[in-house]
């Protein structure tokens, strides 16, 4: 199939590359030349603009930051749209909402429009091996399908209903994930701050009703090496997550709990930058108690090493405003009463 690619990001770049490994005719464009120096080496053409991007094209994919990146690159000056050929089909794997696609549609004629964003971080496009969720035309879907297994998991791509729904479903598993994040980060960190052991009390999380995924998995990169994974940054969490509660609010549907893990996240963002790892919220936590959330190594043997000794936090350091006294604290001794008084003789 000839195709092409807008976007060659930390998603956008392994994506491609499957799709050039995979035997397609490929075509890419980038605000940045140089992210296309190993696919054109590889065998990909270069387009020096969005609209050069669809000559000759049967379907263009374009992976994006953001829905405004979107709507101009489809419909601003050079725009995709315009160099896009009736019955060619516009694929948008970005992150992003229906409404832009709608304003596309309403231009696109005969231009097949698909939405089918992703899943499965930077590594799931290295290997291949993304779930991919298809809003749109079912005929459409099952036309592009062989492209869409260069990317992803076929096991795992799925139709997922009309225009919009790939949008609406790949929302609603990043605030799922997101918000996991942030109560997994708070249950872990009121636990050991009561004295329960890290590991104990994740042992127990998840023998019990209360288990997830993310606290099975995805929290081990930090609990075991410290790593925020800054493949995915707090800037595209934090947009994701206003899409999300943005969403909410068109649907009628109030997102009180949403919101609070937005504020979360952003506060997290202002903490550590726009470039910051996606699970830097769990350290605002630790910064908070200054007590990291690390489980002890596990030795060579296999028995888990002692952890090293926890720095004390600051005598000037303010308590947190929910922490509860310490139940053992004696109280300060009082001063031994004087010793009585002889009686005076009689």
């Amino acid at each position: 199939m000839k195709v092409g690619f807008i976007g060659l990001g930390s998603m956008g770049g392994p994506m491609s590359r499957n799709i050039l490994s995979a035997g397609h005719d490929l075509l890419v464009h980038d605000i940045r030349r140089e992210t296309a120096a190993g696919l054109e080496v590889a065998g990909a053409g270069w387009a020096a603009t969005p609209q050069d991007t669809a000559a000759g094209r049967e379907a263009v994919i374009t992976m994006l930051p953001a829905p405004a990146h979107v709507e101009r690159v489809l419909l601003g000056p050079d725009g995709l749209l315009s160099g896009l050929a009736p019955g060619s089909v516009w694929i948008d794997m970005s992150t992003s909402v229906p409404a832009v696609a709608d304003r596309v549609r309403a231009v696109a004629g005969d231009v097949a429009v698909l939405d089918a964003p992703v899943s499965g971080m930077a590594a799931g496009a290295r290997a291949g091996t993304l779930q991919i969720f298809v809003g749109g035309e079912e005929a459409v879907f099952h036309r592009v399908r062989p492209l869409l297994e260069a990317m992803g998991d076929p096991e795992r791509i799925l139709h997922v209903g009309g225009h919009g729904a790939g949008y609406t479903v790949k929302l609603m598993i990043n605030l799922l994930w997101f918000a996991h994040l942030v109560a997994t980060a708070e249950v872990l960190t009121i636990g050991t701050q009561a004295g329960v052991d890290l590991a104990t009390l994740r042992r127990c999380l998840l023998a019990s009703p209360a288990a997830s995924n993310f606290l099975e998995r995805d929290v081990l990169s930090v609990l075991e090496a410290g790593d925020y994974d800054d493949s995915f940054a707090l800037a595209l969490a934090c947009k994701d997550l206003g899409l999300a509660v943005d969403l909410a609010g068109h649907a009628g549907v109030p997102a009180e709990v949403s919101a609070v893990v937005e504020q979360v996240y952003r506060r997290a963002r202002a903490q550590y930058g726009d470039a910051g790892g996606e699970m830097l919220p769990i350290k605002l936590y630790e910064d908070l108690t200054r007590t990291p959330l690390r489980l002890p190594p596990v030795s060579a043997s296999g028995s888990l090493a002692a952890p090293p000794p926890l720095a004390p936090p600051s005598p000037l350091a303010p308590p947190s405003p929910l922490a509860p006294p310490s139940p053992l604290a004696p109280p300060s001794p009082l001063a031994p009463p004087s010793p009585p008084v002889a009686s005076p003789p009689a």
